[in-house]
């Protein structure tokens, strides 16, 4: 299903060998091998590089310094008991992505909104088999407080993907803090721009062996059609935490109804999920546009369900009037007004899963947007909410493999050009990726050379990046993701943890579940 490209092999020893030999031809000059690390770079043109005001002066710098120790001493820890927890999933949100959605925002020194949390932790990504994980498996420790193995969701390391037999065993279950909130008798629900039966989403509500089994044909083709094995668009209906929901809002009707009934579906066993959702209560409301999101009333509303596309949602600059599609702001807007309706809280889950699509298909422009939105949703919920009673933590599930170098003045657009060149005389990208399916446009495997990357039209923001091997989909990476906290006993996500301990912290915030309390 992946290639490498016997020319790229070529040229890659080539530049392995380049490298090697640099040290010796500059050997006998020591300034030779310097300037080569860290080029000037003033012998090429350049824009003017963009300064801020007064950031020439000494005091600049000192002051600001200064301005960080002060917002430091002035903190307060808070010890409240957190009413509500609302946890936000950048999906591939890297260091490397919100380092390049601040410039992309206006400039390095920009903060996006939850930069400015009191905070800050990092989590250490890998499963038990791999040392590179998905968002199955992150999904089940930031979710549920275990780590697992790739590709399977709300089990435990007993069961391998794929293995029907142990994923239905319910001793390998465990459950998430969507579950912790329900036996607390708070309220539970989820947003996400992805599919509502996708890997993080389903990290609330489902155990599964593989999560690919999002409806019931796909079930039949790994284990039979008697296995027994229940599907992860059923278990949201019908699940023991899936039917207690409050909010669920994505994509993917295209997993709740049979082929047979002509929308689209994909299930083969003649069920409509929806219709069987909408029939568990006379205040369920199901909804599949914007407008009608919009117009939902949370008084008369006990359960809102919506999902705005087959597969997953558009873009957000993909989306038109016509479109109809809400973005991950009024989502989650209505998701907290209704949830706000509860007396003892709640757990929201919110997910901007488009950042990691976008990632695997070397779109950087479509990534970083889909980061800016992530970044404007939960300052927005901020907004709705009060420190002193809600804990709000925002995170990653894992990396990519995805690069922000070079030397590129400061003012220079992040999708544009570096002014440093190749050995081969053409010029780099700020931002590429190490593998994916970007390589072939910018390589000419006939000639066997590199094409020149800013010859590629890149106006259109689907367009690819580039890559040092092709594949036909880009990799997650496997470095550490940050986290960010405010709220109630937020000071306790600071250091660097396993990606499980997570839930541990916001549980016990929250006083739920069944590992250490603050009440």
């Amino acid at each position: 299903m992946r290639s490498i490209n016997s020319g790229l092999l070529l040229a890659l020893s080539f530049c392995i060998l380049s490298i090697s030999a640099l040290p010796q031809r500059c050997q006998e000059n020591e300034d030779c091998y310097e300037t080569r690390l860290h080029p000037d770079l003033t012998d090429t043109p350049d824009i003017n590089s963009r300064k801020l005001e007064g950031e020439d002066k000494t005091n600049f710098w000192i002051e600001s310094g200064k301005s960080f120790v002060l917002e430091q001493q002035a903190k307060k820890i808070n010890t409240n008991v957190a009413k509500n927890v609302i946890l936000f999933l950048g999906d591939g949100m890297g260091l490397t992505t919100i380092a390049a959605a601040r410039v992309s925002a206006g400039g390095e020194e920009q903060k996006l909104s939850f930069e400015k949390f009191p905070y800050t932790g990092l989590s250490k990504t890998y499963s038990v088999d791999r040392i590179v994980p998905d968002s199955a498996n992150t999904a089940t420790a930031y979710l549920c407080g275990i780590k697992a193995n790739y590709g399977t969701i709300g089990v435990n390391a007993n069961v391998d993907r794929e293995n029907c037999e142990a994923g239905k065993k319910t001793e390998n279950y465990v459950y998430s803090a969507a579950k912790w909130a329900l036996d607390a008798e708070k309220a539970a629900g989820f947003v996400t721009t992805t599919r509502v039966t996708h890997a993080s989403p389903s990290g609330v509500y489902a155990h599964t062996a593989d999560r690919e089994w999002e409806n019931d044909s796909e079930v039949k083709k790994s284990c039979g059609a008697a296995s027994g094995v229940q599907d992860i668009a059923y278990q949201l209906i019908h699940g023991d935490v899936g039917s207690k929901l409050k909010v669920m809002l994505g994509g993917g009707r295209m997993h709740f109804t049979d082929a047979s009934l002509g929308k689209g579906g994909k299930r083969s066993d003649g069920r409509n999920l929806i219709e069987e959702y909408t029939s568990q209560g006379s205040r369920n409301v199901y909804v599949e546009t914007r407008d009608q999101l919009l117009k939902v009333s949370t008084r008369t509303t006990d359960r809102l369900l919506g999902m705005f596309q087959d597969s997953h949602l558009k873009y957000n600059l993909e989306v038109t009037p016509e479109t109809n599609q809400p973005t991950l702001e009024e989502m989650t807007k209505k998701a907290i007004e209704l949830l706000q309706k509860e007396k003892n809280g709640y757990f929201l889950f919110v997910e901007g899963g488009k950042i990691d699509l976008a990632h695997h298909e070397n779109q950087p422009q479509l990534a970083l947007d889909e980061a800016l939105q992530f970044s404007k949703t939960i300052e927005m919920a901020r907004s709705m909410t009060s420190e002193e009673d809600t804990l709000i933590v925002v995170t990653a599930d894992h990396s990519h493999a995805f690069s922000y170098s070079g030397y590129a003045k400061r003012g220079a657009s992040i999708f544009g050009p570096t002014k440093d060149k190749a050995d081969d005389g053409k010029p780099l990208l700020t931002l590429s990726y190490a593998n994916g399916p970007g390589f072939k446009t910018y390589y000419d495997t006939e000639k066997n050379d590199r094409i020149d990357p800013t010859s590629v039209d890149k106006t259109d923001p689907h367009v690819a990046y580039p890559t040092t091997v092709e594949l036909d989909l880009e990799t997650h990476g496997g470095d550490d993701v940050a986290v960010y906290a405010s709220g109630p006993w937020s000071h306790l996500f600071t250091g660097v943890y396993e990606q499980n301990t997570i839930p541990h912290l916001y549980a016990y915030a929250a006083c739920m579940g069944n590992g250490l309390k603050a009440c």
